[in-house]
């Protein structure tokens, strides 16, 4: 939303109204909060700052500054400092199973999220030592390297660090959209995976491109994929925010107890 639709927004819900009562920073209030909740306002987006929106609503910096205050203490605005006043970053947490062999964007699809990559780092190398052992390939064999923030409508979510070998991607090395539907069109989609999960903190580079403050915690999760024919076709390390994610796993009591 621009400035001047969010000014038009905001008077439209009866910021002037004098029939209304309560004070003119908790009908600002009231106005903002109504926005978010209804999505026209999204996660992360920047507000003006007080000066700007009291000029350009006609009240005082006082009105906007204390309307502010409220709503970063009820934890709708966020501050960043250096950056201004933005619609909180929190996210709806979202339950993934340990259990079930998916792609980021057929999972965000299946929620109804709009699924997006957003390119870091794309490389045709060769694999270190440690990760030929793990895909079962020759050193001198070329490898996709594909670093990727992954998010689902517009929001951060996952900072994704690939390495696939090029022999099974048929060519398709682009990166914009899922992997797994880029090796399932060539013939080798993967059918199993063995991941491990670690609780880490964030560095300030992962933690800028995440939209979270370093040292929020986050989930690694290391994965290697395989095709039918136990070749390993995909190993990745992820990096999901932790205000975002619950994995849970569904366990059977064993026949000895």
């Amino acid at each position: 939303m621009d400035r001047t639709s969010l000014i038009a927004e905001i008077e439209s819900r009866g910021l002037r109204d004098d029939a209304l009562t309560g004070p003119l920073y908790k009908r600002l209030a009231q106005a903002l909060t109504g926005l978010v909740q209804e999505g026209l306002l999204k996660p992360g987006t920047a507000l003006p700052g007080e000066r700007d929106l009291a000029e350009a609503l006609k009240i005082g910096r006082v009105t906007v500054r204390t309307a502010y205050r409220d709503l970063m203490s009820a934890g709708t605005l966020e501050s960043r400092h250096g950056s201004g006043t933005f619609v909180s970053s929190k996210v709806e947490r979202m339950e993934q199973s340990l259990w079930r062999l998916s792609s980021f964007s057929a999972d965000m699809r299946s929620r109804g999220r709009a699924p997006a990559a957003r390119i870091i780092s794309r490389a045709v190398n060769t694999p270190s030592p440690e990760e030929a052992f793990l895909l079962g390939l020759g050193l001198d064999e070329p490898v996709l390297r594909l670093d990727r923030l992954r998010l689902a409508d517009g929001l951060p979510l996952a900072i994704e660090r690939a390495v696939v070998p090029i022999k099974f991607l048929g060519g398709n090395e682009g990166g914009e959209g899922s992997l797994y539907e880029a090796l399932a069109a060539s013939g080798h989609r993967p059918v199993r995976a063995l991941q491990r999960l670690t609780a880490v903190t964030l560095d300030p580079s992962s933690a800028a491109a995440l939209d979270v403050k370093p040292g929020a915690p986050a989930l690694l999760i290391e994965r290697v994929s395989r095709l039918e024919d136990q070749r390993v076709v995909e190993y990745t390390r992820s990096h999901y925010r932790g205000d975002a994610y619950d994995f849970v796993a569904e366990l059977r009591i064993g026949d000895d107890l």
